[in-house]
């Protein structure tokens, strides 16, 4: 990763509130939320000011339980073309510094103002000017944490709320960052941070400090990506405003309200995930090269297997075959599943999908004619009649 890299993380505070105020000055002071149902006692709160904030009013809580914390409570509906048009404004600012601007929700985006800085200065002073325009030419404010990759930029842009510039490097990352519980770690769920605590790993620290090959006993590939995130090991680049990501595998997971065991249970959860990833790969115009199943158990223990096929396809059913295939290889049929997932991956446009290399030893068969003229079929009812019209069965392998 090049060290001399400057990325940044700007976060609108309190979006949508904020949004909101700029339309009703005389509740600034007053506590004031925006709830997706503001006439229902079971609505959700989708934002809430900081007045509301003290509190103790959260955001994803219902009305009811923010009422019951805040009587005085004001609420407000939410008005999304308002923050879609203000999310572009605050963007048009931020690429008047640099070209890579990557969105990462409608409130926040990554800047790599590396190449800006003999322009504007440094990364601190960067941060300091955009958070000054966007107040006073916007009328709202955000918070920017500023380091050499991505995934501490965003963990500072949430450390000091709101209007302030957080600047997390090598020297100083021992202060800020790794005292934090671990949970507060970028992409670090309540059920991983639970096995993580569980283990003595409490803070982001203990975590960064943890034996890699320790991480990921307990938590599979995910154990090793965290290892990666707190040890600021992020290479990943920042996207130029506009240009979308390469397709590079299609996948869908489901996590079981009850555990799956069985043969029977597991052909019945993959078949779900085979036939979104297959109806995806034909949207696009896509077939696969290898397919991926992921299993996680109800300890969490996550194990991935792929198989890479002598043919690409974009087929449900041959999808499934390949799936049930890696699944009943390599999983016990009374073990218990809590996740599976299934990716496909290597993909290739169906015309340029190579013609089958013929072989002695084994057969090599492209996909089924009448098969793919089926799927076709159902792919146009569903696009016709909507996704439920047509679904899928659990079909004898």
């Amino acid at each position: 990763m090049p060290a001399d890299r400057v990325i940044l993380h700007c976060d609108c505070n309190n979006y949508y509130a904020s949004v909101e105020l700029l339309e009703r000055p005389d509740l600034r002071d007053k506590p004031v939320a925006v709830a997706g149902d503001p006439e229902g006692r079971h609505g959700i709160i989708l934002a809430k000011n900081n007045v509301a904030k003290r509190f103790g009013v959260k955001t994803a809580e219902t009305i009811w339980q923010a009422r019951q914390k805040c009587p005085g409570l004001v609420l407000l509906p939410p008005h999304h073309d308002q923050y879609e048009i203000m999310s572009r404004r605050v963007n048009a600012i931020y690429l008047d510094v640099t070209d890579q601007v990557e969105a990462f929700s409608i409130d926040e985006s990554w800047l790599d103002v590396t190449g800006s800085r003999r322009l504007f200065g440094d990364g601190g002073a960067i941060a300091d000017m955009l958070r000054r325009r966007v107040r006073e030419e916007l009328g709202i404010t955000i918070s920017v944490g500023v380091s050499d990759n991505k995934t501490w930029a965003k963990m500072g842009s949430d450390y000091k709320k709101p209007d302030a510039t957080t600047i997390i490097t090598r020297e100083n990352v021992h202060e800020i960052l790794y005292p934090l519980p671990v949970g507060e770690l970028l992409f670090v769920g309540r059920a991983a941070a639970e096995v993580l605590i569980r283990h003595g790993i409490t803070t982001i620290g203990s975590l960064a400090r943890c034996e890699k090959e320790l991480l990921v006993r307990y938590l599979g590939k995910q154990g090793e990506s965290y290892w990666s995130m707190a040890n600021g090991l992020d290479d990943s680049p920042v996207r130029r405003w506009g240009e979308s990501e390469p397709v590079k595998s299609v996948g869908n997971s489901t996590t079981y309200a009850h555990d799956l065991v069985g043969r029977d249970a597991f052909r019945a959860g993959l078949m779900p995930l085979c036939d979104s990833v297959g109806a995806r790969l034909r949207a696009q115009g896509l077939k696969c090269r290898t397919v991926t199943v992921q299993i996680k158990d109800p300890n969490l223990k996550v194990i991935s297997r792929q198989k890479t096929l002598s043919m690409p396809t974009n087929l449900t059913r041959q999808l499934f075959q390949e799936a049930c295939a890696i699944l009943f290889q390599c999983w016990p049929d009374t073990a218990p599943i809590r996740l599976l997932s299934v990716t496909a991956s290597g993909l290739v446009g169906e015309d340029e999908a190579a013609p089958a290399q013929l072989s002695f030893f084994e057969e090599v068969a492209p996909d089924d004619p009448k098969q793919a003229a089926l799927e076709a079929a159902v792919d146009k009812l569903r696009g016709r009649f909507g996704k439920g019209a047509v679904k899928p069965g659990t079909p004898e392998i």
